[in-house]
C-alpha cells in the first residue's frame, strides 16, 4: 500500500507533463536538455523505442539508433524527467512484442520495422 501523499505528488507531476501515446516499435525524436558549463541546449536523439518499463513517475523508455560505422546506441530516458524537453512520434511501428531486444543482433535492412497502417 502506497502513501497517499506520495501518490498525490506523483499524480501532480504526471498531469504537468504532456507526453504523447507511444509503444515499443515506434520511431521517436526525443529532445534532451544538455548543460555545458553555463550554457544549456536541446540535443535531439532519434531512434526506435525498444522497451517501456516502470509506472508512475519512475516510468522509463529505451531508444535505440545506429550510429557511425553501424554501432548501436541505446539510451534510457525517464518519461517525466525535467531533462526530457519533448517527445515526438515520427512513425508507428507494427510489432508483436513489448520488448524489442532482438534488434540488438540485427543489422542494416534486417533491423527495419514495418510501419503500422491506419484503417
Amino acid at each position: 500500500m502506497r502513501n497517499k501523499y506520495i501518490d498525490n505528488f506523483e499524480n501532480a507531476q504526471i498531469a504537468e507533463k504532456n507526453v504523447p501515446d507511444f509503444r515499443a516499435g515506434d520511431t521517436l525524436r526525443v529532445g534532451v536538455n544538455i548543460k555545458e558549463g553555463t550554457k544549456e541546449r536541446v540535443q535531439i536523439f532519434e531512434g526506435v523505442c525498444i522497451a517501456i518499463r516502470g509506472e508512475g513517475t519512475g516510468r522509463t523508455f529505451m531508444v535505440r539508433r545506429t550510429g557511425a560505422n553501424g554501432v548501436g546506441i541505446e539510451r534510457i530516458f525517464p518519461i517525466y524527467s525535467d531533462s526530457v524537453k519533448n517527445i515526438e512520434v515520427l512513425r508507428r511501428g507494427k510489432v508483436r512484442r513489448a520488448k524489442l531486444f532482438y534488434l540488438r543482433e540485427l543489422k542494416g535492412k534486417a533491423a527495419r520495422i514495418k510501419e503500422l497502417r491506419r484503417k
